[in-house]
């Protein structure tokens, strides 16, 4: 059964060709899925997970939301616009010295009326902390007679994952059964909720899912784990493991793009005018294009443009300063 949905995004988003990246490429036939079209905010690919999230929370009786993040999240910013856009106050955990770094996407969550809860500096396996701190709070506004959700980062429910399950029937609808999708992997929602739409509906469709911020081995097991889960709560067949690919391509770091990933972001700005964040997009596409350059993604293939517009734009005016005229 298909969670409660709050309509939030404009959907389904569209489906387009590549020529250009395509010629570029010399590849075969090249589909963009437009998440960054979704239509709410910035928000992309979060839109999908959070008409749910909040779905399911109104049904509950939520009245503030709970969930957290990085600085620069973009999943923090969705969620906080959500919960604005629903009626229900929302508390965001977010990592950073004394105060996290200001971002644009912290702006906007403070812009919807958020409140940040800092939580210090943390080491790349220390994120964890996040979700930890998230219950806590959680638990204490229970204590103090209020009525909260607490979502993991990213959305990473099975509720969540159900707006991918259900994004997997409208790439389906816009296409011939592709045989490979690529789109980034974080968390883990949207690959797991792409996997199991995909199974539900019987497709031979391969997912390479791009690891942006854990190992293989151990992003793998989650998504499947969350796959299954989501599976069983919209009573589908289990999702088929076999069709998952998962590669690391983590780089330098979380949220920093190799010299080969902005070249990869560059080709597809000045072939189809599209912007990628180093965090996602980027990463995501180099793994895509080296593939596709090679001859070694099958075809037709769809890259799953997930957005991160605000995330792209505050990397391009750190690398690109303003021109000036001549004196």
């Amino acid at each position: 059964m298909i969670p409660p949905r709050l309509p939030l995004g404009v959907l389904p988003t569209p489906l387009v060709p590549a020529p250009r990246l395509r010629a570029a490429l010399g590849c075969g036939p090249l589909w963009i899925k437009r998440d960054d079209l979704a239509g709410f905010g910035v928000a992309g690919n979060k839109t999908r997970p959070l008409e749910h999230l909040l779905g399911d929370a109104l049904a509950r009786g939520a009245d503030v939301l709970v969930t957290g993040g990085g600085p620069d999240s973009n999943f923090v910013a969705a969620a906080a616009l959500a919960a604005r856009v629903a009626g229900i106050d929302c508390e965001l955990v977010v990592w950073g010295a004394d105060a996290p770094e200001p971002t644009p996407n912290l702006a906007l969550a403070a812009a919807a009326g958020a409140t940040v809860v800092p939580l210090g500096d943390v080491g790349v396996g220390d994120r964890e902390r996040v979700d930890v701190v998230v219950a806590e709070r959680a638990a204490a506004l229970r204590a103090a007679g209020r009525h909260p959700v607490a979502v993991t980062r990213g959305g990473t429910t099975p509720v969540g994952a159900a707006g991918f399950a259900v994004a997997a029937g409208e790439l389906l609808a816009q296409i011939e059964a592709p045989a490979t999708v690529v789109l980034p992997l974080g968390s883990g929602g949207s690959t797991a909720g792409l996997l199991a739409g995909l199974s539900a509906a019987g497709a031979d469709t391969r997912v390479l899912a791009v690891s942006v911020s854990r190992p293989p081995a151990e992003i793998t097991e989650k998504v499947l784990a969350l796959a299954a889960a989501c599976a069983e709560l919209l009573d589908t067949p289990a999702p088929r493991a076999d069709r998952l690919e998962v590669v690391d391509h983590r780089g330098p770091g979380f949220g920093v793009a190799a010299p080969g990933d902005r070249a990869a972001a560059a080709t597809v700005l000045r072939t189809e005018g599209l912007l990628l964040d180093d965090t996602y997009g980027a990463k995501a596409f180099a793994v895509a294009l080296d593939r596709l350059r090679a001859g070694a993604l099958p075809g037709p293939a769809v890259l799953w443009h997930t957005g991160g517009v605000a995330s792209a734009l505050a990397h391009l005016a750190d690398d690109h300063p303003a021109l000036t005229g001549a004196p």
